[in-house]
């Protein structure tokens, strides 16, 4: 191996160290308690190494969101790839992907509800996103109906989705019903 191929080896392991002590931090404390100067004491580098790799908080919060997205569609693909049948699909995605948000709120808030610098649904939308919508639409698309756009269709029903966990999580809705809001939303909108 040469030098060049050991210094880009030890910079993509201290990224992946960076990125995955920010997203235990905020796993842990909430976002707010990730900061360029906790995340420099925790992972032993100076804030200048940091800043080596992130410009700031908001790139940092953008690569937990691309892991988080990658994390998504395999997540929604295993539990989808599992079930018989297209509403046992549909089912199953959306009970996978409620865990996910519900079992990663701070990859789920980096993902959806804070700004990490990412576009969605542009040319320029990075590969981790794009992936996680098509996991989706893989088994959404199928449950669309006739004549309805089936991208158009997976954002609706990805946005009940992200209602249902936006809301379960901040306590507007009792989590022991979560179960019967999956059920009525695969029974009313999905085509089977």
């Amino acid at each position: 191996m040469s030098v060049q191929e050991r210094k880009e080896r030890e910079r993509a392991d201290r990224e992946r160290l960076i990125v995955a002590t920010a997203r235990e931090l905020a796993e842990q404390q909430g976002w707010d308690a990730v900061t360029t100067r906790r995340l420099a004491e925790r992972i032993e580098y100076s804030q200048p190494v940091l800043y080596s790799h992130f410009r700031g908080k908001r790139e940092i919060i953008g690569a937990v969101a691309l892991e988080g997205a990658a994390e998504l569609a395999a997540v929604v693909r295993a539990a989808a790839s599992a079930a018989d049948g297209p509403r046992a699909r549909v089912a199953a995605l959306a009970r996978a992907y409620l865990g996910f948000a519900e079992s990663h709120p701070a990859v789920y808030d980096a993902m959806f509800l804070l700004d990490g610098g990412l576009v969605f649904a542009r040319e320029d939308t990075p590969e981790p996103l794009k992936d996680a919508f098509a996991a989706l639409l893989e088994s959404l698309g199928e449950v669309a109906g006739e004549g309805v756009h089936p991208g158009l269709f997976t954002e609706l029903f990805w946005a009940s989705l992200h209602g249902l966990a936006t809301l379960a999580r901040s306590g507007r809705q009792p989590r022991e019903d979560t179960e019967r809001r999956v059920e009525l939303l695969v029974d009313r909108l999905a085509v089977v």
